[in-house]
């Protein structure tokens, strides 16, 4: 750091703004929608700047609005200014939260710009001994450049800066930074809307002040300029005059704050954490972890451990001696696709008795007793894990099967903190810990060599005594919100349920699935020659630029949403366009594109089919907030079931050999029936008890019909509304969908809200009362956290009001799924059953049928899946019986 302090300044806006026109805003958004381009640019902008600078003091500048005392001096100023894009609306407010996370300050004045701001911090700051050193992409601040002030200006986006010295100004304009504002007033600026001189250019303009040596004597010597060009001059004198008047930065703004107060601070490791979790910025997370360290903060120095190094000989002793209580258990493997391997295991106690032990040192005896110590349930002991189902898996494949862990750390951290992207151990660590966590390989698991090297084997110790310590620090905070119950009677028994379906799989007919790829492939061949033959030549179907030719300039349709790269052509600004022109192109267009994503889908199955002839997809507790589990590798809930073409995709898979059948059982309308139980409204209860079809029978009761007099119309209206209240659909939205006027779908949405006032009502209150709280809560009390229901930026806050209509309902949903295969997986083996559990997909359990087990498996499922939740109305079961997924669909 230099021996002089340096102030770091930053001019919010104009850096936002460049980093928004700089990064493509489709390519930077949160899972809610909210963009992000502007922020991931600006903050990405300053970690390198904070690295690379090092300054002891650090603020930025915003505007605070387009009125200041130059508006009141020029009309005109800045009247050029384009309306600020939809997507940039909100990322400001987003950057300062990032700020504030960082602990930078922000200064801004009411009636004064950013620049002014900096150019007063910085005539201070030089008066107090600082060197100074702005950012920005505005060229006035070049005036404020001398031997102790520097200008970085972006010369392309936000991360290639320019270093403007006296030198580097003079070598551009070959003028003095003091001479900058006179050869500006004199150019005129288009940006701030300052008119120049015709004629006139940089080089007429430098070669004046040169020639005259300032604007003053210029304007006092007007008449000594010669040629059109000083006829020009001379025309334009006044604007001229105004223009220098605009270009020259205030130095003296009020200011609450000194240089002096503006010293760089270590960043909230927590608020960063929050905000860039909410941001979804894991990759600018770890940048900044690596590159800005928090050198005065108190970190926790990891314990040195004495760990010991087991062989066959000392493992049974070490076990006994250590191994009840709690145990913290770190696995070094690699899992995936119902399969795994293990190569070693450490475990650490309370005691700090910490030992590793890699498997293939051991003899057979010495894994028998250490299988039998994992896979002990009698409470003896206590095993502690982090993100157990790949470990689980993993041990599960090497004939280790391991006991229902009583704590995961991941788990944990997802209950408490479900909006984050991820619960890496290091990253958990650092939080609850305060301290880095050594040493993970590339692949970003655990790593022990089999020579039982005394380095790995610390790292593998230190990680297993983290998960038990990380265990201890967490759990407090479990219990605090009351989540305790739906970690250990619901998540983690979960657990050992996903690893055995992951290790079941499903079967799959490989020829049926070889037929439909050759169709699919010629699918997409026929409808991209259509194509062709429409607009009479071959383009890339998947290139957005040649599109953009063939739609907008050849074929002259209107126009859709503009975005950096022209006007967009995703899937559903086409289908709209396809709406409006019917047009024969864009119908194969988009069939091509749906195909295309079939083909994708089957060509990733069949890249997914394991050795024994099944598909072993994983299944993820961790990554929806409102607690569905998830599927990948491959994905089996994005197979569209409401077209034929996806239903052909779920006939391929199959029952295996020694079954008789799948079996699927579905919840019907659950979202529908806790809307009802939530709101506690009587009409909605009554109409699910009367038995008759909700839809019609609310449809009903909406248009004052009798219900044989409702029609399909009717009941689709009333279906798609009764769905999309759950999810904070608007008077717009719902016209959208429905494809009336907002006028007629507001009047539908009075009309329901008339007959099913429980309903409006509980709407209402599920928000106000997250807005006081903070969270909502599933019937389990699964929470949802939802800071932004007091955001003061519109566009968050209504996202965030959507999040709360919908995560009671979509959670509560899950959680009673999750319930229910529980008891329909404890009732299966109580009762000596073979049938298995293969798949959760939304609502729906998929099951393989041993011979003979039919009936008993779909009494027992129906009974457990109607009994998981006691709600004000029953849960009905629809179960249905066949060789292929589709088969047993009902």
């Amino acid at each position: 750091m230099a021996d002089s302090p340096t102030l770091l300044l930053l001019d919010g806006h104009s850096l936002a703004y460049r980093a928004f026109y700089a990064l493509p805003v489709e390519n930077f958004s949160t899972a809610t929608g909210q963009p992000t381009n502007a922020v991931y640019g600006f903050t990405s902008m300053l970690i390198n700047a904070l690295r690379d600078e090092d300054p002891t003091h650090v603020a930025v500048a915003f505007d605070v609005s387009r009125t200041t005392f130059r508006t009141e001096q020029f009309a005109d100023y800045k009247a050029n200014r384009s309306k600020t894009p939809d997507e940039f609306r909100g990322q400001i407010s987003l950057i300062k939260e990032v700020l504030d996370a960082l602990q930078i300050q922000v200064i801004e004045v009411d009636g004064y710009e950013a620049d002014d701001v900096i150019a007063t911090l910085a005539t201070q700051a030089t008066a107090e001994g600082f060197d100074v050193e702005i950012i920005t992409g505005d060229r006035d601040t070049f005036q404020l450049v001398n031997d102790h002030v520097t200008v970085l200006y972006p010369k392309r986006g936000v991360s290639d800066l320019s270093r403007m010295t006296p030198d580097a100004v003079f070598e551009r304009y070959g003028l003095t930074p003091a001479q900058y504002p006179d050869f500006a007033a004199l150019r005129g600026d288009p940006s701030d809307n300052l008119p120049g001189i015709p004629g006139v250019g940089e080089k007429t303009a430098a070669k004046w002040i040169v020639q005259f040596g300032s604007f003053d004597e210029l304007v006092t010597r007007v008449d000594e300029a010669k040629g059109k060009v000083g006829d020009a001059l001379r025309a334009n004198l006044a604007q001229v005059i105004t223009n220098r008047q605009l270009t020259e930065l205030i130095k003296d703004v009020p200011l609450d704050r000194k240089p002096a107060d503006l010293k760089r601070l270590d960043w909230d490791r927590e608020a960063v954490h929050r905000v860039f979790d909410a941001l979804e910025f894991r990759v600018l997370r770890e940048r900044l972890s690596q590159t800005l360290q928090n050198a005065d903060e108190p970190v926790d120095q990891a314990p040195e451990l004495d760990v010991a190094i087991l062989t066959s000989a000392d493992l049974e002793t070490w076990l006994a001696s250590n191994g009840r209580g709690r145990v913290g258990v770190a696995v070094r493997g690699a899992w995936g696709s119902g399969a795994g391997r293990v190569e070693a295991i450490a475990f650490a106690t309370d005691a700090k008795a910490v030992a590793t032990v890699a498997l293939d040192t051991l003899d057979d005896t010495a894994r028998s007793a250490l299988a039998s110590w994992l896979g002990d349930d009698s409470g003896d002991h206590e095993l502690v894990l982090h993100d157990a189902n790949g470990p689980m898996l993993a041990l599960d494949a090497v004939g280790m099967p391991i006991a229902t862990p009583s704590f995961d750390t991941a788990l944990a951290a997802y209950l408490l903190r479900p909006d984050q992207r991820s619960y890496d151990l290091d990253d958990l660590v650092i939080r609850w810990l305060h301290r880095e966590l050594v040493s993970v390989d590339e692949s970003g698991q655990l790593s022990l060599d089999a020579d039982g090297d005394v380095g790995q084997a610390q790292q593998l110790g230190a990680h297993a005594l983290a998960i038990l310590e990380l265990a201890a620090a967490m759990a407090p905070e479990v219990e605090s919100i009351g989540a305790t119950s739906l970690l250990t009677d619901v998540e983690l028994p979960l657990t050992a349920l996903l690893v055995s379906m992951e290790r079941s799989g499903i079967a799959v007919d490989t020829e049926a699935l070889d037929q439909l790829r050759a169709e699919f492939a010629h699918e997409v061949k026929r409808a991209a020659e259509s194509a062709y033959d429409v607009i009479g030549r071959e383009v890339n179907l998947g290139s957005p630029k040649q599109l953009q030719v063939v739609l907008f300039d050849e074929l002259g349709m209107p126009k859709t949403k503009r975005t950096k790269t022209g006007y967009t052509t995703d899937a559903d600004a086409l289908t709209v366009l396809y709406a409006q022109t019917e047009h024969p192109f864009l119908a194969h267009l988009l069939r091509h594109r749906d195909v295309s994503k079939l083909l994708v889908t089957v060509e990733g199955l069949q890249r997914s089919i394991a050795p024994d002839g099944r598909i072993h997809t994983m299944f993820m507790q961790t990554v929806a907030a409102t607690g569905r589990l998830s599927s990948t590798d491959p994905n089996l809930q994005n197979i569209p079931v409401r077209t034929e073409e996806g239903r052909r995709i779920r006939s391929t898979f199959c029952v295996g050999e020694g079954y008789e059948s799948l079996m699927t059982a579905d919840y019907s309308q659950v979202e529908m029936r806790i809307m009802a139980h939530l709101s506690e409204d009587a009409g909605l209860i009554e109409a699910f008890n009367s038995g008759e079809d909700l839809h019609t029978t609310v449809a009903s009761r909406v248009f004052e019909v009798d219900p044989g007099s409702v029609t399909p119309e009717m009941r689709s209206k009333i279906k798609a509304m009764s769905y999309g209240l759950a999810y904070g659909l608007s008077a717009y939205g719902l016209s959208q969908q429905l494809g009336v006027g907002t006028d007629e779908a507001k009047a539908l949405m009075d009309e329901y809200f008339e007959r099913f006032g429980g309903v409006r009502d509980y709407l209402a209150s599920v928000v106000d009362d997250a807005r006081k709280t903070g969270y909502t809560q599933t019937v389990l009390g699964r929470r949802r956290y939802l800071p932004d229901l007091t955001s003061d930026n519109r566009q968050r806050r209504e996202m965030a009001e959507r999040m709360a209509l919908n995560a009671p309902i979509q959670g509560s949903a899950a959680d009673i799924v999750k319930v229910a295969m529980l008891a329909v997986e404890r009732e299966l083996r109580s009762e000596g059953l073979r049938s298995r559990l293969l798949l959760q997909v939304h609502d729906e359990l998929v099951l393989e049928v041993a011979p003979g087990e039919a009936e008993a498996v779909a009494s027992l499922v129906t009974e457990q899946m109607r009994s998981a939740y006691p709600l004000a109305v029953e849960l009905d079961i629809s179960v249905g019986f066949g060789r292929t997924w589709h088969d047993a669909a009902h």
